[in-house]
């Protein structure tokens, strides 16, 4: 069950501008890039128009992040207009904005049933899982895989409870796929009159989200501490811009209202205090992770806290 939700802000909104200009700028790099591609994709090629697509697509979830959050407008119905197109395609912009808030709730943070981002399962629930599933979600658990493979889990994963929540009369649901395909039809207008086929955009949709899979790999771990929970990448090249600074992701969770382009220099001008308050989970960019985890798993599958999860390590390793 969701609990409610409590955001810490380091201002009030009368505080915030009354547009915040960087976001907006973004916005429009967004837009203007994913409009310039499609444009000229006869002289830059397929494979390069997926590509860089891949990249704008992101951008624009990266974007949709900042609007659910408050920004770049205190006007919540001009944010969310702005991000209303559904660039990529495969997830309702409403849905991920009530899952998202509710993943926000932080005591419930890789809860594999109260944090609907949890990449973990219930070492109970594990236990019975088959063994082609379990091979499935070991390969997802490798940043390769969770690159490959973890878009279509996570589809999987939002569509079949979304249809169960349908089904058990919440009507939510439908008004949210109802705006989405609302949404898709500019996007799809515009793709179908470019120089490149459709399904050279859907791919393009699916390495956009293979893209921010990466930033979500390793965000939260299983702590008992809550602030231990989430993690600081102290990045500041392309993948940082291209999350909108959400590698500061502990800092994020602290002040969820703070625009992205504040949270390096509030990292930085509270490094320790941050790193005291998320007990040291930490990376110093993305190359580490890489290094790192790209084949080789950084948490088990079950959930290494909950009851069961040491019963369920030992019956792996006999």
């Amino acid at each position: 069950m969701a609990k409610p939700l409590t955001q810490r802000t380091q201002s009030s909104p009368s505080q915030r501008p009354l547009i915040e200009w960087p976001t907006l700028a973004m916005v429009v790099i967004c837009y203007a890039g994913l409009v310039g591609v499609l444009a000229w994709g006869d002289g830059i090629g397929v494979a390069g128009s997926v590509v860089l697509l891949a990249v704008f697509i992101a951008l624009h979830s990266s974007l949709q992040h900042e609007v659910l959050h408050g920004h770049p407008f205190r006007s919540k119905v001009l944010s969310e207009a702005l991000v209303f197109p559904a660039v990529g395609l495969f997830v309702p912009y409403q849905r991920f904005r009530d899952l998202h808030l509710q993943h926000h709730y932080d005591p419930n943070l890789t809860d594999p049933y109260d944090d609907p981002e949890s990449n973990y399962a219930d070492p109970a629930a594990w236990a019975l899982t088959s063994a082609p599933i379990k091979a499935l979600y070991r390969f997802n658990n490798l940043l390769l895989g969770r690159m490959l493979v973890g878009p279509a889990i996570s589809l999987w994963q939002l569509y079949k409870d979304d249809f169960a929540a349908f089904t058990k009369g919440d009507l939510s649901i439908l008004w949210a796929y109802g705006l989405h395909v609302a949404g898709m039809i500019p996007v799809l207008y515009v793709v179908q009159g470019a120089a490149i086929p459709l399904w050279a955009y859907v791919m393009a949709s699916y390495f956009g989200f293979s893209l921010l899979k990466i930033r979500t790999y390793l965000e939260h771990r299983a702590h008992e501490k809550v602030p231990g929970r989430s993690v600081i990448i102290e990045s500041r090249g392309p993948l940082s811009l291209l999350f909108l600074n959400n590698n500061f992701h502990s800092v994020h969770h602290a002040h969820p209202k703070l625009a992205w382009y504040k949270l390096p220099a509030c990292f930085a001008q509270r490094r320790s205090h941050f790193l005291d308050r998320n007990q040291s989970y930490y990376y110093a960019s993305y190359v580490d992770v890489f290094r790192r985890y790209f084949l080789r798993a950084k948490d088990p599958v079950p959930h290494p806290l909950m009851a069961g999860a040491k019963q369920e390590r030992e019956l792996e390793h006999q």
